[in-house]
């Protein structure tokens, strides 16, 4: 599988008064093609830092990220980005939300209606293009969102916590529908959870930060056969993992809640 994405001797400093906050420190990945990647650590170890700067949205203080071979500078289409709250716009319908960036684009409303159509049957959602987000579910919502990622079609899809704001419940089934979209789409995946047991189910890899500044700790192969099903979360070889990853986080959440950081 080809690099998809790099980063190289990523640092990010926050200035705050006389004081620089180092929330980075050394961060060197390579993310494969089509993997599906998770990061966790304690709250504060820069795991949304982290996204956002590959998306663009912030500079890192050094370091770079490339994206097939190109330097990440700003924004861009390749990199999807779906945040924790869904962010639909309320008074826009469904397919409305799903259209807008290709509208943003300047792709003509029948082509962006038949991208918008394909990937509303994709989530589940093909007769619900005409409700509104005050008229759905939390769940629906963010497969709305996920849609509206899809659409433009990017490289690399960037989720940072997409099921934190949803019930236990809605939460396992969502994971599940994600596997689904993505074994279908196999677009390359970064995903942002405080849940390792998310991490787990849902990843190729779990890339373990430590408490800030944020290094990678270890880097955990997840070699679980796909497709898989919800039932794998009941298996003794998924409760090891699991709790292989907490071992590794364990002290650094402990200490985090004693500073009072979260």
């Amino acid at each position: 599988m080809p690099v998809k994405l790099k980063t190289q001797g990523l640092c990010k400093s926050f200035v705050r008064g006389d004081e620089e906050l180092l929330v980075l420190e050394d961060i060197n990945l390579a993310i494969n093609e089509g993997e599906f990647v998770a990061f966790v650590g304690a709250s504060g170890c820069g795991k949304t830092t982290l996204l956002r700067i590959i998306h663009g949205l912030i500079k890192p203080t050094h370091g770079e990220i490339l994206v097939a071979g190109e330097a990440v500078q700003e924004p861009s289409p390749s990199r999807g980005f779906v945040l924790q709250e869904d962010s639909l716009l309320p008074w826009r319908s469904v397919l409305r939300n799903v259209t807008f960036g290709l509208e943003v684009q300047g792709r003509s409303t029948k082509e962006a209606d038949l991208v918008a159509f394909e990937l509303l049957k994709l989530v589940g959602l093909n007769n619900f293009e005409n409700h509104y987000p005050l008229e759905i579910s939390g769940g629906m919502r963010q497969r709305v969102n996920l849609a509206r990622a899809l659409a433009v079609d990017p490289d690399v899809l960037l989720m940072d916590e997409p099921f934190a704001s949803l019930d236990a419940q809605t939460r396992e089934v969502m994971q599940g529908e994600l596997l689904r979209i993505w074994e279908q789409s196999r677009k390359t995946v970064l995903f942002v959870t405080h849940q390792i047991d998310e991490a787990v189910y849902l990843s190729d890899r779990v890339v373990v930060l430590s408490t800030r500044p944020g290094r990678v700790k270890q880097d955990v192969t997840i070699d679980f056969p796909r497709p898989r099903d919800l039932s794998i979360k009941r298996s003794a070889a998924f409760r090891d993992r699991v709790d292989v990853i907490w071992r590794l986080i364990e002290e650094e959440v402990v200490s985090t809640v004693e500073r009072g950081d979260v």
